[in-house]
Formats: C-alpha cells, sequence, structure tokens
C-alpha cells in the first residue's frame, strides 16, 4: 500500500527500482524503492524500502506523508528486530548479539557479536540440544521396553556421550564473558600524589581530562573515560593518590574511593614503590625523562608523559593483557543469561544417579534450559527489556 500510494506501483520483488515519490501530487524525492515480499525478508513479514536523499527536509516531507497514510506508524525501539525474532528468523541468542552489534564501538566488539548474529553460538547450543534429545530417546526407550527381551540396558557410550558433551559446556563457560567485552577492560592508574597518574591518564585519552598540579590531592574523586587502543575497548581510572598522612575530610573519601577502584580493576597500572600496589599490578615508571623523580628499579614499563617515551610499548602490553581477558573472534561469548542457563544445564548433565527416572528428568531440564537460551520457551519477561535497549525501528 504505501509503495503504490507514494511510488504509482509496486516494483518487481527484491530488484531495486528508481520511483519518484508523490505526496497530492507534489514530488517529495526521487527515490530508490526496494519490495521485499514475505517470509524471504529479514522480519519474515512483507518489507517495502524507500532509499531517498539524506536531507533533513527531504526526509521531514517523507515522514509526514507516511504519516498521513492509513495504518502506518513509526516502528517502536527494537521493532523490526522483536518481529524478527517472532517470526522465527533469528532466535534469542542472536536478538542479543544483535543489540551487542548495534552498540558495538571497536573493532573487536563488532566482530565477536557479528559471529553471533551469524548464529555461531546458536548452531552450538542446537547441537548440544539434538545430543540431549538421542540421549533422552536412548533413555525412553530403556524405561518403555524394559520388559522386552530384545532391548538391551544403557550402553557405556551413553554415559561417555554426556560427560563430553557436558565438558564441552564447561569450556564454553570458561571463555571471557561478553558483558566485559562490551563494557570494556577497566584499567585504574593508581600510586602516591605526584607521581604522574593524571598526565599519565591524559596522554592515554589524548586528551586533558584530568587536571595536572604539583600539589598533593589535585585528584580528589576518581575519573573515568571510555577508550579504544587499537580496537580493545578500555575503561581508564584516575584516582587520588593514596597517602596515610597530611589529608583533610574530602581528600580522605577521595583515598577510599581509589582504593575500592583498585580492588574492582581488571588491570592496575601502579605508578608507586615497586611490590606496594595491588597483586598482579603493572609497574609503571613514570617521568622516566625526569632525573629528580622518583624511579624504580626495575618497571615492567618506563614512560614519560611529556615526550610520550615507551608510551607506545605499555599500550602494547595492556593489549596483550587485555586480550586475554576478552572474547576471541569466532569463540562463543555468552552473557550472564546465557551463562545461567548453561550452568544449570551443565548441573543437569552431571546427575549421578544410576536410576533411570532420574536421568530422564535431568535430560529433560538440560533441554528446557537451552529452549531458553534460543527463546523457544519461558523468556517472554525478558523481551520487553531486550529490544527496549536497541535503536529505534531496528
Amino acid at each position: 500500500m504505501v509503495l503504490q500510494s507514494l511510488a504509482g506501483k509496486v516494483p518487481a520483488p527484491r530488484r531495486a527500482t528508481v520511483r519518484t515519490l508523490v505526496k497530492d501530487g507534489e514530488v517529495i524525492d526521487e527515490a530508490l524503492t526496494l519490495w521485499l515480499p514475505g517470509p524471504g525478508s529479514a522480519t519474515g513479514e512483507d518489507c517495502a524500502e524507500l532509499h531517498c536523499h539524506g536531507g533533513r527536509a527531504v526526509i521531514a516531507a517523507l515522514r509526514s506523508a507516511l504519516a498521513a497514510l492509513p495504518d502506518v506508524r513509526e516502528a517502536e525501539p527494537g521493532e523490526f528486530a522483536r518481529r524478527a525474532f517472532a517470526n522465527g528468523r533469528i532466535d534469542l541468542a542472536q536478538a542479543e548479539a544483535l543489540g551487542d552489534l548495534l552498540a558495538a564501538e571497536t573493532e573487536l566488539q563488532r566482530r565477536v557479536a557479528q559471529a553471533g548474529v551469524g548464529g555461531a553460538l546458536s548452531s552450538v547450543v542446537a547441537n548440544w540440544r539434538d545430543r540431549v534429545l538421542l540421549l533422552s530417546a536412548m533413555i525412553e526407550s530403556a524405561l518403555d521396553f524394559s520388559d522386552e527381551a530384545d532391548v538391551i540396558a544403557l550402553p557405556e557410550h551413553f554415559f561417555t556421550e554426556r560427560n563430553a558433551l557436558r565438558q564441552e559446556i564447561l569450556d564454553c563457560l570458561a571463555n571471557p564473558r561478553a558483558e566485559r567485552l562490551r563494557d570494556g577492560i577497566r584499567v585504574v592508574i593508581g600510586g602516591p600524589p605526584n607521581i604522574g597518574k593524571s598526565s599519565l591518564f591524559n596522554v592515554l585519552l589524548e586528551d586533558n581530562a584530568a587536571i595536572v598540579s604539583p600539589y598533593p590531592g589535585t585528584t580528589r574523586d576518581f575519573i573515568e573515560r571510555a577508550v579504544a587502543i587499537s580496537g580493545v575497548p578500555f575503561i581508564l581510572v584516575d584516582t587520588a593518590g593514596l597517602r596515610d598522612e597530611d589529608t583533610d575530610e574530602i581528600e580522605s573519601i577521595g583515598i577510599a574511593r581509589a582504593q575500592a577502584q583498585l580492588a574492582g580493576a581488571d588491570m592496575v597500572l601502579w605508578l608507586g614503590e615497586e611490590g606496594t600496589g595491588p597483586r598482579g599490578a603493572i609497574e609503571v615508571h613514570a617521568r622516566c625523562d625526569d632525573p629528580t623523580s622518583f624511579r624504580k628499579i626495575a618497571p615492567d614499563f618506563r614512560v614519560s608523559s611529556m615526550t610520550q617515551a615507551g608510551l607506545a610499548e605499555l599500550k602494547q602490553g595492556m593489549i596483550e593483557r587485555a586480550m586475554a581477558l576478552l572474547p576471541a573472534p569466532g569463540s562463543n561469548a555468552v552473557n550472564e543469561r546465557q551463562a545461567i542457563l548453561l550452568s544449570s544445564a551443565a548441573g543437569a548433565l552431571a546427575d549421578t544417579s544410576h536410576d533411570e527416572l532420574l536421568i530422564a528428568e535431568s535430560l529433560r531440564r538440560a533441554r528446557m534450559d537451552f529452549d531458553r537460551l534460543l527463546g523457544h520457551s519461558g523468556v517472554e519477561h525478558m523481551l520487553d527489556a531486550l529490544f527496549a535497549r536497541f535503536c529505534i525501528g531496528k
């Protein structure tokens, strides 16, 4: 109806066609039109696309013309993806990955999310579900025909296959989680006052986000900023200088917050005395260009925020550590919801009972967990929250 009303007629299916869009005898634009009949469309429904010129006035005129047509309205956030899910074009795991893809700001985030949209995790989970179904069939056969002489008891390979399947799930759960990639690696810069923390923070950000001065206590609270370094997402955190004496009430609060940030960091750049920082911290000698500054004996990196000496090496070291904490492209990175369901399935498959009824029930629970992960059942309560974070229309 939309194409008929604005373009005069419907073009051939799946063939880009130039049409003049007209409303009430007035030309709106000359646009590329596409007619995509369902079910072979992104949503599984009949779809039309209008590729017009991008000027604000053109878009406003076209939106006004569309709004004037009967039964036409703007899509709600996530509506196209939700329709695709409801019509079986994508499953829930793919829909969640699509949300991550829309929010991706780095190349690594894009590549991992794209694998999920393409069904990498979905195909693995579907395979696990099929294998559980085969195991269930063996159990049901043993239960239904246990009195028949030609039915053999559960073979040894039943338990071998069940254990192998459980181990595959545990291996998947051992991979870094999707949330860490989405949120970024949290890197906290710590140390005593006037050691170069804020200067290093600024040079890593390539921005003067933190105030730098020679006076102790300049940084009273932590400052955090997101940054991508060679496509790897980080959250950099500058903290108040740590000291025990001569602090006022406000600075003491800043120090307490700095200590909390250090405790919750994925990675710490420690600029203080060697061995006094959190366990596993990266020892950094800042101000290596200043012979009068505090010096470390054997730091991991020597850096000058003034000349940027050693900065490239420090960034590379941060990237190498981050890559060990982040999901790799091609790996199956699960989010918290998926991890809970997979953990439940692995627990069900760990049932050590030799009672065939109990084994059958544990396999049923595992199948239900897989179904919930893919959105085949029991997920209605979380759909609104999922699709609401998508962009308008998508």
